[in-house]
């Protein structure tokens, strides 16, 4: 029993040791860590915390419909492929609520060579700061994750959407459910 016990030391030891090393171990690669942003929320006077993991996002599916409306069938396509929507959105009575830190926690996993960034709105009128990000997480053809990330003067919001994203299919919600219609050429 003795050498069991050993060897089952010496093949479970180092996975525990890479577990605490690495706080990604087991984690979808796409998903941000931004649980340590909730520290905000008691500074803040407007709090959105938005947490739809895989489970809760197949449960949703459940109830949408192919054959009851077009929109809801587009809905179910999409939401289908996702493994989890994230939101974490902060608004405050003055500025200076959130420090560079809180702000470097998330853009240091978003320099992950996976991630790329498609859009950067940055915005420094005097009075007026405002920093506009959006990334996206593919593999080959396919989009695996997207992150935004906008933070002004007296707001902050992070959105994490992760797993397998279409953008053909995403595009077709434009203009459905107060998502604005916007111009998407892909393709041809």
């Amino acid at each position: 029993m003795k050498a069991y016990t050993k060897v089952l030391r010496l093949v479970f030891a180092p996975l525990l040791l890479i577990a605490q090393v690495s706080p990604s171990f087991g984690q979808e690669p796409a998903r941000l860590k931004i649980e340590g942003l909730s520290k905000l929320q008691d500074k803040a006077i407007q709090t959105i915390d938005v947490t739809l993991d895989q489970n809760l996002l197949t449960l949703a599916c459940k109830f949408l419909s192919d054959k009851r409306s077009p929109d809801e069938a587009k809905i179910k396509e999409v939401v289908a492929g996702l493994k989890g929507i994230y939101v974490r959105s902060y608004e405050f009575d003055s500025s200076g609520q959130y420090s560079d830190d809180d702000l470097n926690y998330i853009q240091q996993q978003l320099k992950d060579p996976a991630w790329s960034r498609v859009v950067g709105v940055t915005c420094k009128r005097k009075g007026e700061k405002e920093n506009i990000q959006v990334y996206l997480m593919n593999t080959a053809d396919r989009i695996d994750g997207l992150a935004a990330l906008a933070a002004g003067e007296k707001d902050l919001t992070v959105i994490n959407i992760v797993g397998s994203i279409d953008v053909e299919k995403l595009s077709s919600l434009c203009g459905s459910f107060g998502i604005p219609k916007f111009d998407l050429h892909l393709g041809n």
